[in-house]
C-alpha cells in the first residue's frame, strides 16, 4: 500500500477528528478528543518540540500516527518519546514501520539518542518493537471500571477527624497548594527518566487548562486544612473517564486518603454520567493497584514501556 507520511494539519478539524480516532482504536482506555488533540498541539511546551505524524493512504484516509518529542523537564540529555497508533486489524500493511522511520528520523534530527515508546502487551506489539531494537523495560496495567453496573462503595459517613473532601473547582483561584502536593507525588511515581521540579505556570499551563480536565469532577482530601490527597478526572464530556492522577503527600500515607479522593471522583462521574472509567499504574505499584481493585477495578490491558539507543 503506498502511504504519505506527513506532519498533523494543525489548522484542520478533519485532520485532529481523524487522529484521535485512530488513537481511541487503538487505545481505547485512553481520553483522547479531536479538541485536545488540537489543545495539546498548540499549547506543548516549546522545549518539547511535539510532533504529530500522519500515515495517510491514497483515498486520503488516515491509517496510522505517532506522536515524538523531547521528554519534558527531563534533567538528562538526549531523552526522547515516541508513540505510533495503527488500529487493530490494519497490521502488516506498512503503516507502522512507516510511521517509526519517520519519526526516528525527526529525534534524530533534534539531538534525541535514547527513544522511549509505549507498546502494547500483545505479542504482535511486542515483536514489532522487538525487530526494531526496541527493549522491554517496565510494564504498567490498564485498568477499567464499568460505571453503570459496578458498585462503587459508600463514602465513609462520618469522615476521620480532621477530614474534608473537597471540589479542584472550589481551589480555581489558587491552585499552587494543589500544585505543592503534585509535585511531590509525581516525584515518587516509577519511572526510566528523570524529571524535575516543572514550574508553577508551566504546571498551571499545560494541566488545569486543558480541555479534557475537569475541576468538578476531581477531588482534593484536606487535612486539618492541608491538601493531603487529590484525583484528577479527565473525560471526553459524553462518556469515559480517566483517572489522570491520584497521590498522597508523604506524612499522610497509609490512611486511605487516596481511595477517599478517588471514590469521591468516581462517584461525581458517575452522577455525572459517565460509564466508562479507566486508569494505568506501573506494575510495580502495588499500594494504588490495591486502591483500585478495592474501588472494583479489573485489569483490561498491558503495555510495556520500550526503550531504544538511537
Amino acid at each position: 500500500m503506498t502511504l504519505t507520511v506527513r506532519a498533523l494539519r494543525a489548522d484542520d478539524p478533519r485532520d485532529a477528528e481523524a487522529v484521535a480516532i485512530v488513537r481511541r482504536a487503538t487505545v481505547p482506555y485512553l481520553v483522547c478528543t479531536a479538541e485536545t488533540l488540537g489543545w495539546e498541539v498548540a499549547h506543548a511546551p516549546a522545549g518539547q518540540r511535539l510532533r504529530w505524524i500522519v500515515a495517510e493512504r491514497p483515498d486520503g484516509t488516515v491509517a496510522g500516527c505517532a506522536d515524538a518529542g523531547l521528554v519534558a523537564g527531563s534533567t538528562e540529555p538526549g531523552q526522547g518519546f515516541l508513540h505510533t497508533a495503527v488500529p487493530p486489524g490494519t497490521s502488516g500493511q506498512g503503516v507502522g514501520s512507516a510511521l517509526v522511520a519517520a519519526g526516528e528520523a525527526y529525534l534524530a534530527g533534534i539531538g534525541v539518542r535514547r527513544v522511549h515508546s509505549w507498546v502494547a502487551g500483545d505479542d504482535r506489539a511486542g515483536g514489532f518493537a522487538g525487530r526494531r531494537g526496541y527493549a522491554r523495560s517496565r510494564q504498567a496495567r490498564f485498568l477499567g471500571l464499568d460505571l453503570r453496573r459496578g458498585a462503587l462503595p459508600r463514602l465513609p459517613e462520618p469522615l476521620p477527624a480532621g477530614v474534608t473532601l473537597h471540589r479542584v473547582a472550589e481551589f480555581a483561584e489558587d491552585l499552587r497548594p494543589l500544585y505543592e502536593a503534585d509535585v511531590e507525588c509525581a516525584a515518587d511515581e516509577p519511572g526510566d527518566v528523570s524529571v524535575g521540579r516543572t514550574p508553577y505556570d508551566e504546571w498551571l499551563r499545560h494541566n488545569w487548562q486543558r480541555p479534557d480536565w475537569d475541576l468538578e469532577l476531581s477531588s482534593v482530601v484536606l487535612v486539618d486544612g492541608q491538601v493531603a490527597a487529590y484525583s484528577v478526572a479527565q473525560t471526553d464530556g459524553v462518556e469515559r473517564y480517566w483517572s489522570a492522577m491520584t497521590g498522597t503527600r508523604r506524612t499522610f500515607r497509609g490512611r486511605g486518603l487516596a481511595r477517599l479522593a478517588k471514590l469521591a471522583a468516581l462517584r461525581r462521574a458517575r452522577a455525572a454520567g459517565y460509564a466508562h472509567a479507566y486508569t494505568g499504574n506501573d506494575a510495580t505499584n502495588a499500594p494504588m493497584l490495591a486502591v483500585n481493585r478495592r474501588l472494583g477495578y479489573a485489569e483490561v490491558a498491558t503495555e510495556w514501556r520500550c526503550i531504544k539507543q538511537l
